[in-house]
């Protein structure tokens, strides 16, 4: 066995042995429902722009895009744009003529300005409109025609109802072996008043929505490993990988 294959043998049983400590994964909710007074997931930037998400699920989206090697990658919600420079730029290193598609009810003007004068942008499209849109649906699939690999993030409207729809529009996208991932599941699993000014909360959220969803979808299954190996993440239940055609 190579130095590599026992480096990746010990990486399996770590993992193993952070599955079965329930007391640790108690800790980490602890820990996110803390440092989310303070906007934690606010603080970080992937080239220049603001990406609002957790390091580690930067990480383990780099370590799935690599694997994946994709030749789109669609986004729903742009926000600052951050995830966009950051998903560009993995295709970049990977090189070929892969592409991003961001997607965004209200791309403000300001942000449009820093994305679009970003370096990265050549491997950048954005699409104005509601991700669950008759009409930008249809641009999205033309756009996604013949692009060979795809894999799908969704970020956008966080209620259960626009999450499991964009969860039937974009799924059949999601080509064999690619990752559908849907961020901010960890809503569930937060305290029943933590978004007194959001229509989302405990019951109503994106892993609601992907429960429901894989009751009657079997093409995808949970990599719980992902999520085992992070212990901190925005996307518990969210990882979901493509297993069938």
């Amino acid at each position: 066995m190579s130095e590599v294959a026992k480096s990746f043998a010990e990486v399996r049983k770590n993992i193993g042995g952070l599955r079965k400590d329930l007391a640790l994964q108690g800790l980490s909710n602890i820990w996110m429902r803390e440092t989310a007074r303070y906007k934690y997931s606010y603080n970080f930037t992937w080239l220049g722009l603001p990406i609002i998400q957790f390091p580690q699920d930067i990480l383990a989206m780099q370590e799935i895009i690599w694997q994946v090697k994709p030749d789109l990658i669609i986004e729903t919600g742009i926000a600052h744009g951050g995830s966009l420079i950051f998903y560009a730029s993995m295709l970049e290193l990977i090189g070929g003529d892969s592409h991003v598609l961001g997607i965004d009810i209200d791309i403000r003007p300001h942000n449009r300005i820093e994305i679009e004068k970003h370096p990265m942008f050549k491997c950048i499209t954005m699409i104005q409109g509601s991700s669950t849109d008759e009409e930008v649906v249809k641009q999205v699939y033309d756009f996604a025609k013949g692009r060979g690999k795809v894999l799908v993030a969704l970020d956008s409207n966080h209620t259960h109802a626009h999450v499991l729809r964009e969860l039937e529009l974009y799924s059949p996208l999601v080509t064999k072996g690619s990752y559908l991932v849907v961020f901010d599941t960890a809503i569930e699993d937060m305290p029943e008043d933590f978004f007194p000014d959001r229509p989302w909360g405990r019951g109503n959220n994106p892993k609601t929505a992907v429960w429901e969803f894989l009751k009657t979808n079997d093409r995808f299954v949970i990599d719980k490993e992902i999520e085992n190996k992070l212990l901190i993440t925005v996307a518990p239940d969210g990882y979901l990988k493509c297993t069938k055609e």
